[in-house]
């Protein structure tokens, strides 16, 4: 077994005022040749938007890009005429393939948005680019994994595709509960809430940790938790 473990005080931090950003791996200003990827996990920023604030239209390509909202809603404008605002408990997936723009703003005038923003490296590059959508049941994860994105070839019932061999689950976790969870690539574990035990390792708040080479991992939650897992080739 292989492990990498992330704490949350040693990512990136960008703070631009309207944006507040945290950057698991490197990004923008926070360039760190030791914190590039995990696999092809290119990008996970923790990314905070002031009210009535947001990213202008930029531009995209050959790249998977999930975005799932924590807190507040984020509304959503894109190249391909969609025009939605995400919400907490959706999931959003855009394949750039070729080539998008869009724009992210937080129409709210008194709260922030809070939400986590993945790139993954596409196994197949300039694809028609694509944009889907989706709520996912707080039932469906209750002590079990759901799978919210699954490959393309592969599609799990109910998921979101990518191109990419890579997996994308989250589990809410009661405190005490003890599960397992079976790696079809190489696992990232990022927390949003709570505290939890994996390979016997603690891991926080915002805290993560990168396991490969093993089949299957212990899971014990030491609050009540959230967990975010990230299954993806590792290159």
């Amino acid at each position: 077994m292989k492990k990498i473990i992330h704490k949350s005080e040693t990512r990136g931090e960008a703070n631009h005022g309207w944006l507040k950003s945290y950057h698991t791996f490197s990004f923008a200003s926070y360039q760190n040749p030791e914190r590039m990827n995990f696999g092809m996990l290119r990008v996970l920023n923790d990314d905070v938007v002031q009210p009535k604030m947001g990213f202008g239209t930029h531009p995209h390509k050959n790249m998977e890009i999930i975005s799932i909202p924590i807190s507040g809603a984020l509304s959503h404008k894109d190249s391909m005429d969609n025009k939605r605002s995400i919400e907490v408990g959706e999931v959003q997936v855009m394949s750039a393939g070729t080539g998008l723009t869009h724009s992210e703003f937080n129409d709210s005038k008194t709260d922030a948005v809070n939400f986590l923003q993945l790139w993954i490296i596409p196994e197949q590059e300039n694809v028609t680019p694509n944009y889907e959508q989706k709520l996912f049941s707080e039932a469906g994860r209750k002590n079990k994994f759901q799978v919210l994105v699954s490959p393309k070839d592969k599609q799990v019932a109910g998921s979101l595709p990518i191109h990419q061999q890579g997996y994308i689950s989250m589990i809410d976790l009661d405190e005490d509960f003890e599960t397992e969870y079976e790696l079809k690539n190489g696992a990232y574990f990022f927390l949003i809430e709570g505290e939890v035990s994996i390979a016997e390792e603690t891991i926080k708040k915002r805290d993560a940790i990168g396991i490969s080479e093993v089949e299957k991992v212990a899971i014990k939650a030491n609050k009540k938790s959230k967990l975010l897992v990230i299954d993806v080739p590792m290159m």
